[in-house]
């Protein structure tokens, strides 16, 4: 359970909370109209109440891309949205809403009605959490998918690796990292946070961000089925946090989605993240299975 808890997954659980703490790409920019299939996806219960809001991508009309942990019962629909947002939509300071008829506007950005797209959740078959030890057995085939009804027909598509590309690519390859959320850490003395902390610590915008960083490569436990990245705002990294779970690793300037954003290892989001592989055998053969002939 300690690890669970210093571990975070880069996932907002809406339930648990009266604050916003929804947080993504940072020391990034506004993506604007760059990367259109990278879409911001919120889990809902039977009952149409939110979970939690992740990133993610559209890889065919009827599929989108992320994350296990943002597919995982008790998700059992999801809603999606594309627009690029406004940079100056909710300006870093302005606090967020609590709880209440309007909350779930206020804490994805966006309202509960007039998404781009909807569907079912799943996650991959072997996905688990807790089942490995030490770091980065932490998550186990961290990927999932939802199955858009009715299909949403795009201009552009993410694209899939094929097996194995990762293992292919050098130590510092850049990398383009894009989600939905905040990029700023407010300065609030710890007997100011609420709790649980350090949820509250984090303000921003809501639209979808950009950030280049780069590969750490080399051998290390269950590097077959992760990847190592920097997130290193003070080398010009930039990086992922809460709330960007299941956005896309992309080789820089190309739509192939390498890995989906798994989980970080420290409250302040820095140093290094791990990201699930798509170019894993199994869970690309999985990722495909959906896709058809």
């Amino acid at each position: 359970m300690k690890r669970r808890i210093v571990i975070l997954l880069a996932v907002v659980v809406l339930l648990a909370i009266t604050v916003v703490p929804a947080l993504a790409i940072t020391n990034g920019q506004p993506d604007g109209d760059n990367h259109p299939y990278v879409g911001l996806m919120v889990a809902q219960a039977a009952n149409g109440n939110p979970l939690w809001r992740c990133s993610g991508t559209l890889i065919s009309e009827t599929l989108f891309l992320t994350a296990g942990h943002c597919t995982e019962a008790p998700a059992d629909h999801v809603v999606i949205w594309f627009d690029s947002g406004s940079p100056t939509e909710i300006p870093i300071g302005t606090g967020y809403p609590a709880a209440g008829p309007n909350r779930c506007a206020g804490i994805t950005g966006y309202p509960c009605t007039g998404f781009d797209a909807a569907g079912t959740p799943y996650p991959h078959p072997d996905f688990c959490i807790g089942c490995g030890n030490g770091l980065p057995g932490f998550a186990s085939h961290d990927v999932g998918v939802v199955v858009l009804d009715p299909a949403y027909p795009a201009s552009q598509y993410g694209v899939l690796p094929t097996e194995g590309f990762v293992d292919t690519l050098k130590n510092k390859t850049a990398i383009d990292f894009v989600g939905y959320g905040v990029n700023d850490q407010a300065q609030i003395p710890g007997n100011l946070l609420p709790q649980p902390p350090p949820y509250f610590r984090w303000f921003g915008l809501r639209t979808r961000m950009y950030a280049p960083t780069e590969l750490v490569s080399g051998k290390f436990v269950h590097s077959g089925e992760f990847m190592r990245l920097a997130l290193n705002p003070g080398g010009g990294s930039g990086g992922t946090c809460f709330g960007d779970s299941g956005g896309p690793d992309l080789l820089a300037g190309t739509a192939t989605v390498l890995a989906v954003n798994s989980y970080v290892t420290n409250v302040n989001c820095s140093g290094v993240g791990y990201s699930a592989r798509v170019d894993n055998p199994g869970n690309l053969s999985w990722i495909e299975s959906f896709l058809g002939p």
